[in-house]
């Protein structure tokens, strides 16, 4: 089995991906107990049109698809930010075990900064949190994209292979 520092590598690539077509870079992978991913996606909201297309739900519902089931206990998941309180809503009901993240979200995590969802007994389901992995690299990512955001006015350019897919 790998180190935390691994998988969350994958993560990264993840979010470097949804960077590269102007999209909030957060990535995430599912493993199963074993250490093998089950799925690995990037945010696809803008490209999708779809609120919910946030790398967790993604990633969970092609994890959901490999192993026939939608729960999905005894797996992990790891997430370059802190998921919101949608994505810890999803994770709770697919009975995943355990999230890893790298970087806190102040203004909207669902786990530790502004919620505790994992672990309010109230819910039929607590998650084990693990945060910090790959902090530095993680928190680069999401900065640069927001600053260079904040420099465009908020039009993040997209690449050429990306625009050509929007106008067909």
């Amino acid at each position: 089995m790998h180190s935390h520092e691994f998988y969350m590598q994958i993560a990264l690539s993840e979010a470097l991906k949804a960077y590269e077509i102007g999209e909030v870079p957060v990535g995430a992978v599912v493993m199963s107990s074993g250490g093998e991913v089950l799925s690995k996606s990037h945010n696809e909201t803008m490209r999708r049109n779809d609120p919910s297309a946030h790398a967790e739900i993604i990633a969970l519902r092609e994890a959901a698809e490999v192993l026939k089931n939608y729960r999905l206990n005894k797996t992990r998941i790891y997430v370059t930010i802190e998921p919101c309180i949608m994505c810890a809503g999803a994770l709770i009901h697919a009975r995943v075990e355990e999230v890893i993240f790298g970087v806190s979200d102040p203004k909207g995590g669902g786990l530790v900064t502004l919620y505790q969802l994992g672990n309010d007994t109230r819910l039929n389901h607590q998650l084990k949190v693990t945060s910090g992995v790959l902090k530095a690299e993680c928190g680069e990512i999401i900065q640069r994209f927001f600053q260079e955001k904040r420099k465009t006015n908020g039009q993040k350019p997209l690449n050429p292979e990306v625009r050509s897919q929007k106008s067909e």
